[in-house]
């Protein structure tokens, strides 16, 4: 399972290692910040991210293709936990779904461990068929190892994080080679699918999809959040109030500032160029990880990489656009800066098994270049420059 041999420290990415460690520190700044200037309640995130870091240092030193293997064993995991959570599964009341398994006092979210899960075992299942990908009993196969447990996590019913599974994985099995004529296919069952859930929605999913086409709609009540939200951004202007002197932050105006809407404390503190700065540092992350999954001579890594690099981007463009008013307001997190301990170390561990695989990435699949993995890499690496994850 360790094996670094197989490792090339010089390919370590480096810039994606110190990124990740910026982003991690900023985001404890602004959450400390979030939480009025107290330690005690981000203790927890603290612990979580170091475990992060020693994750990151574990998975550096594991070989892939060993874990690789097992993808069945982890895939059944997965659905096991989420399949645990439609039963035993809290935060109905609170959140709106059943998202939360409880051990005693600790807490979890085993859709979000799922997506670590869910990429890897995707990715090796393409790896296995990328000489049949489009053969239709293949794609069948897809569909229902995808569908599973984006069906689970519809049944909690947690809408916003179904969304996220179904981006990663339309950017893995378009890179993994799908063909056009599938990828309509699915285009259109998607737009079918979608018209249904839209004119089907009600509750406070409905209000959120009204308060977005009509942002002055019921300003007091269910869209209340975003309004302050957008108040907090717009104040902070160009330099910001000011490190814990964000009066719409500080004085509990914006509801879930320690998670959503984090980046409203962010822009409201550190202003438009704070907020810049970040995305930037957004931006080289997942530059980062689209060139690994560029460069890699292994269809696993490219493919794994690949759903991370997306995974990522998803999160981040959405819990900003909805901040600021261009998408429905959803509960996705930010990465490195929203509060959650199962959301950081997950985060955490999806960038080590990133750093793994820069670290292995030259290593040809199962250690041989043949003329129709040579076609395939060559094929992959286009669709990952053409994509802009």
């Amino acid at each position: 399972m360790f094996n670094l041999k197989k490792k090339d420290i010089k390919e370590l990415d480096f810039i994606l290692l110190f990124t990740t460690i910026i982003l991690s520190i900023f985001g404890l700044v602004v959450l400390y910040s979030a939480h009025g200037g107290n330690f005690a309640p981000i203790a927890s995130q603290f612990i979580a991210t170091f475990l992060g870091f020693v994750v990151i240092v574990i998975l550096a030193t594991i070989d892939l293709d060993v874990i690789k293997r097992s993808y069945w064993i982890i895939y059944s995991i997965m659905i096991g936990l989420l399949v645990l959570t439609i039963f035993l599964g809290r935060g109905l009341d609170e959140w709106g779904a059943r998202s939360w398994l409880y051990i005693g006092s600790f807490s979890f979210q085993p859709s979000e461990i799922a997506k670590v899960g869910i990429i890897f075992s995707l990715a090796a299942f393409l790896d296995k068929h990328r000489f049949d990908i489009n053969d239709k009993f293949t794609v069948l196969k897809v569909v229902l190892m995808v569908g599973v447990p984006i069906g689970l996590i519809l049944l909690q019913p947690d809408f916003g994080t179904s969304m996220v599974y179904i981006f990663f994985v339309a950017a893995m099995i378009f890179v993994g080679g799908l063909s056009w004529k599938w990828i309509g296919i699915f285009i259109g069952l998607g737009l079918i699918v979608g018209f249904f859930l839209l004119t089907n929605l009600s509750g406070y999913r409905l209000d959120r999809i009204q308060n977005f086409l009509d942002p002055s709609r019921d300003t007091s009540g269910s869209n209340w959040q975003q309004q302050q939200g957008l108040i907090a951004i717009g104040s902070g202007m160009l330099l910001g109030r000011g490190y814990l002197n964000g009066s719409q932050s500080q004085y509990g105006y914006i509801p879930e500032k320690e998670t959503d809407f984090i980046f409203s404390v962010l822009a409201e503190e550190l202003g438009f160029v704070g907020s810049i700065i970040v995305i930037i540092l957004f931006a080289i992350l997942i530059l980062r990880l689209v060139i690994i999954a560029k460069d890699s001579n292994n269809t696993f890594i490219s493919l794994m990489v690949t759903g991370i690099a997306a995974l990522l981007f998803i999160h981040i463009f959405e819990n900003v656009a909805m901040t600021i008013g261009l998408m429905p307001v959803t509960g996705i997190p930010l990465p490195f800066f929203s509060y959650g301990g199962t959301f950081q170390l997950i985060t955490l561990s999806n960038i080590g098994l990133a750093i793994s695989a820069s670290m292995q990435k030259k290593q040809f699949d199962d250690g041989i270049l043949d003329d129709r993995s040579t076609e395939f890499l060559d094929a992959s690496k286009v669709r990952i420059s053409k994509r802009k994850i």
